[in-house]
């Protein structure tokens, strides 16, 4: 990665960390996914499930973190939640995208980002199925590696108006919460370019950074799923937040180009979201 003078070497060993646990995972659920991958619980509704190679992957994860980096502390999805000693935690979703995982769909990956005394430092999110890897650490840009030659620096979209913006959504798996969430992307397609919905936070975020999307929006987000894509997201010179004067959260998470953010931020707190 380019520009690493600039930032903490702390910071640059903890995305060494991050990209390695996050490479090997990612070879574990693209590789040793079964063929009778089945359901092994649900979350909050019967259709918001886990598998077992869920499980898995944040084993993997949390394990080798562990054995580089004793004294850290995480927050996983599946689980993990430890404090630690060193002022370092690791958020981890071992796998974004568990439904299109179940069924076979590509859009699924591994998101690992790093916090120091709460503030995120480091983040990446593999996308074995598209081969992609995307990374930043905090001042540093943001970075993939692809079918193109080397590293990318990412940069977010140029300067479009909403009515021109290409924007993507995610809804929750609670019957009624997604009804409303269908009712404001009723209200919002007519004042786009079109809408998307991907079925991953963790990539939906990435591609804001890499210029695929004008803007993503959703609410329900944990920590696990938007932590390493915010800090790309941001690192790639998009705008991210909640609620006027709020950072990212379950309560609503928005990313977008400088020019599609506060309008689609406005619309969305005038829709009820």
């Amino acid at each position: 990665m380019s520009d690493v003078s600039t930032t903490d070497p702390l910071h640059e060993e903890l995305l060494k960390t991050a990209r390695q646990a996050a490479r090997r995972a990612g070879d574990l659920l693209r590789d040793g996914r079964p063929a009778d991958l089945e359901v092994a619980a649900t979350k909050s509704s019967p259709i918001d499930v886990v598998t077992e190679m869920d499980i898995a992957a944040e084993k993997l994860i949390t394990g080798m973190i562990s054995d580089l980096r004793p004294q850290d502390g995480f927050l996983g999805e599946e689980g993990a939640a430890t404090e630690g000693t060193s002022g370092v935690r690791w958020v981890i979703d071992p796998l974004d995208g568990t439904v299109n995982y179940l069924y076979g769909l590509p859009t699924w990956a591994v998101s690992i980002a790093a916090e120091q005394d709460g503030e995120r430092v480091a983040g990446v999110v593999a996308a074995p199925m598209r081969g992609e890897t995307y990374w930043a650490v905090r001042g540093g840009g943001a970075w993939a590696t692809g079918a193109w030659d080397g590293e990318r620096r990412l940069t977010r979209r140029p300067a479009a108006p909403l009515d021109q913006a290409l924007v993507s959504t995610g809804f929750n798996y609670v019957a009624e919460v997604r009804a409303q969430q269908a009712e404001i992307a009723r209200r919002l397609i007519p004042l786009v370019r079109d809408i998307r919905r991907g079925g991953s936070a963790a990539i939906d975020l990435c591609d804001v950074a890499a210029g695929r999307l004008d803007g993503y929006y959703e609410r329900g987000l944990h920590p696990w799923d938007l932590a390493a894509g915010d800090l790309i997201a941001r690192e790639a010179g998009a705008v991210t937040g909640g609620r006027p004067g709020e950072r990212p959260s379950r309560d609503l998470t928005i990313a977008a180009t400088p020019e599609v953010f506060e309008p689609l931020q406005r619309l969305l707190v005038d829709f009820g979201v």
